[in-house]
């Protein structure tokens, strides 16, 4: 997993790069929001697959198989799961640095409750 904070204006996918360049080469998906050509070819040259929707005022629509695309639910879901820590949600901590770190914190105890109700 890779976090990184982005200025609140500025656009999803202009943080992508610095995040996938980070992570090995696979099977991508986002929402409309990552939709960018020089995107998908950046997937695409690190041996992985891009499954990003097109935005509606694409003249030429990608597709995007249904099941997979509804996998991207485990991640909205995470986001809701960690707005529920009210330090991350109020934004308490006012210097990036230390909010990046309460974000690693809970992120790490949601997913250690995860593992734990597997086992």
């Amino acid at each position: 997993m890779r976090l990184a904070i982005s200025p609140g204006q500025a656009a999803d996918k202009t943080i992508a790069p610095l995040l996938l360049d980070a992570l090995p080469p696979g099977c991508v998906i986002a929402d409309r929001g990552y939709d960018s050509l020089a995107l998908v070819n950046r997937v695409a040259a690190r041996g992985g697959v891009a499954h990003f929707p097109t935005q509606s005022r694409v003249r030429i629509q990608r597709s995007v198989p249904r099941d997979l695309y509804r996998k991207r639910n485990l991640v909205e879901r995470f986001f809701c799961k960690l707005k529920h820590f009210r330090r991350i949600a109020t934004r308490f901590e006012k210097h990036a640095a230390n909010f990046l770190a309460a974000i690693a914190l809970a992120s790490a105890r949601i997913w250690m409750r995860a593992i734990e109700s597997r086992t």
